[in-house]
């Protein structure tokens, strides 16, 4: 079920503009939100909030076509979902000249009187038509209520290194519970990346085995979640004492070394393309 009430500002904007905090502790999301922008902006890559998802269609159609990206899921792919700005939102992380170098996406879903478990074909594929699915995750059949469910976090490969990937899954956490009265916060993550660590990477404590959509080449996925609580209380800590503390968001010092949760892929392309205005023409 979709949801309505909330403020949709105009597409596009920097993050700083976009920002208007309707829920959640409102101090501490937008002492992360601001101290954040900084930190990406001190590593050459503007965001901006967005729900033009033909743009990131067209983005990740590219990048997969040469295997530096996987296919976007079916939810977010306006194709095949129906995808509004009062449920959905992606953020673009541009360059100077304004090309899109990352990317991460959300939905918010309203499962009150249902679950994860009972929509886990939804969150894959867009649409439940009967679809195979097999849920093992304990903790499917206890995320309910205001859901928002990510996906879509991405580098592009000449700006990894920059905890590009450790730091906008958690600014997109952070701008989600700022405008929806969300329960529970979630995303896919497949076995292969649990092992290299992206659940801690992306921010997430808890993880539950196993969602399975058979003929799936992304294979076995963990559901990687927090409750709102419990989010929050990870973010003050985050901020307190966390992999980048709060004197690190206030450091000029920006050109990091990688970490080891950094996105891998395993080819590389000179190709660099897409302005964040997006001509095809």
């Amino acid at each position: 079920m979709p949801l309505v009430d909330n403020i949709v500002p105009e597409n596009n904007l920097r993050l700083p503009d976009a920002l208007t905090i309707k829920h959640g502790p409102t101090h501490l999301l937008a002492r992360f939100l601001l101290a954040a922008d900084k930190a990406a902006r001190r590593r050459g890559v503007l965001l901006r909030v967005r729900y033009d998802f033909d743009e990131l269609l067209y983005i990740n159609r590219h990048y997969s076509a040469r295997k530096l990206w996987y296919p976007i899921l079916d939810a977010f792919n306006p194709e095949r979902a129906d995808l509004t700005p009062e449920d959905c939102v992606w953020v673009s992380g541009e360059d100077e000249t304004g090309e899109i170098v990352a990317t991460a996406a959300t939905r918010a879903y309203d499962w009150s009187g249902t679950s994860l478990a009972e929509q886990a074909r939804t969150v894959w594929y867009g649409r439940d038509l009967g679809q195979p699915c097999v849920v093992t995750a304990e903790a499917a059949q206890w995320i309910s209520g205001v859901v928002a469910w990510g996906y879509g976090s991405w580098v592009r490969q000449d700006y990894r290194g920059r905890h590009l990937s450790f730091l906008i899954p958690r600014i997109i956490k952070a701008y989600v519970a700022s405008r929806w009265p969300v329960d529970f916060i979630g995303c896919f993550i497949s076995m292969e990346n649990f092992k290299r660590g992206l659940a801690k990477s992306y921010g997430y404590r808890n993880v539950s085995h196993s969602i399975f959509y058979p003929g799936s080449p992304l294979g076995e996925q963990c559901v990687a979640y927090e409750p709102i609580e419990g989010y929050y209380e990870a973010l003050t800590n985050f901020m307190e004492s966390g992999d980048i503390s709060a004197s690190d968001l206030e450091d000029d010092s920006s050109a990091k070394s990688s970490t080891p949760f950094e996105h891998i892929v395993t080819k590389t392309s000179s190709d660099v393309v897409f302005h964040g205005s997006m001509s095809r023409s």
